[in-house]
């Protein structure tokens, strides 16, 4: 079907994550490890191509793509020879994608062109690359330069795949706005592929199935790259602790008690870098009120967990473009994201994906 002509919104440490481990299999050839789908319909991983970019760091905009990716405070370094391209890093409105703990690591531009003159420049760039998946990887927290992606997807007919927690696919009016322009948009908040999200459904689910009762639990996650020094903004945080605490009550019969769940950021410890350590505690009841206590603790590399699952989610957006289909995919999303507008059991989800893949 040739190749998958997408553009990344945000060059920060999760596209990196992704740019890296494609060249990274390139080269290896070892793709038993680390993907769910070395073909997808029709869609090979090798097909993926960024062919533009847009961000508001200073240390991007304007420079070759191969060479922004690894900027300052991206870390991901699994290739540290990535091949030239002809695809130069575009300037992106800022609106309020910039919080005011990372300002300092951003960087930002200082803008000279009004919203609607950018607009403009961006549809230009989106038509005359003939741009498909456009793959948003704004910061948590930006509400208005998520709306302003979204609808730059409705008037360029580009699929839209949003890895972060400001509610798209998910939401209703948005949900119909993609339908009735023949838009797939896959979301929202993306789940790691082995993350602190995942594992806790699961463990949540496990109980579940088992007739245990989950009485008390809590999700505490520290890192230190730009996305935990950004959520060190708790305004910005709303719509991510939605994702995340609803992704694990979805996994229950009986919810627990609002105060009885706890999810979100801990703190930011700058050391840890891409580095995300993750601490579960459950407190649950079992045969005859006797209780069990489980705790664990998950360490991963937060950006190559992302990675590992944006890979299907955008060969899922083109399989969706070829098929004319509009509006939320609610299998790819339910299987790949935290938020999505019908949520499953993650058992459930991937029977759901894969009978879309084969139809």
């Amino acid at each position: 079907m040739g190749k998958i002509k997408c553009g990344v919104i945000g060059v920060g440490n999760c596209f990196a994550g992704l740019y890296q481990g494609l060249e990274y299999y390139k080269r290896t050839g070892k793709t038993a490890v680390g993907l769910m789908h070395e073909q997808l319909g029709d869609y090979h991983w090798s097909d993926i191509d960024f062919t533009a970019a847009w961000d508001v760091s200073k240390k991007k905009v304007g420079k070759e793509l191969s060479e922004a990716q690894y900027a300052h405070p991206n870390f991901v370094d699994y290739i540290m020879d990535m091949p030239k391209t002809k695809v130069v890093v575009s300037e992106s409105p800022i609106l309020d994608g910039v919080g005011k703990y990372v300002e300092d690591w951003f960087d930002p531009i200082e803008q000279t062109k009004s919203e609607e003159e950018l607009k403009q420049q961006i549809i230009k760039e989106i038509k005359e690359k003939e741009i498909s998946v456009l793959v948003n990887y704004l910061p948590v927290g930006s509400e208005k330069a998520v709306k302003f992606w979204a609808n730059i997807a409705l008037e360029t007919k580009c699929a839209f795949v949003n890895c972060m927690p400001v509610f798209i696919a998910s939401d209703e009016q948005w949900h119909q706005k993609f339908k009735e322009a023949g838009v797939p948009a896959i979301g929202d908040d993306i789940k790691s592929q082995i993350g602190a999200t995942i594992v806790h459904r699961v463990l949540t689910k496990l109980c579940d199935d088992r007739g245990a009762e989950v009485k008390e639990s809590y999700q505490l996650n520290v890192g230190g790259n730009t996305d935990f020094k950004n959520m060190l903004e708790r305004e910005r945080l709303i719509s991510k602790k939605i994702s995340k605490t609803e992704s694990v009550q979805s996994q229950l019969k009986q919810r627990m008690e609002e105060d009885n769940l706890h999810i979100g950021p801990s703190d930011f410890v700058p050391f840890l870098k891409n580095t995300k350590i993750c601490f579960i505690k459950m407190n649950i009841n079992s045969w005859a009120g006797v209780p069990i206590k489980m705790d664990m603790k998950l360490e991963v590399d937060d950006k190559a967990n992302s990675g590992g699952v944006v890979v299907d989610a955008i060969r899922l957006a083109q399989i969706a473009n070829d098929r004319k289909i509009g509006g939320s995919i609610d299998a790819a999303s339910a299987y790949l994201f935290k938020h999505p507008r019908v949520q499953y059991s993650d058992s459930e989800a991937k029977d759901i994906l894969e009978k879309f893949i084969s139809s």
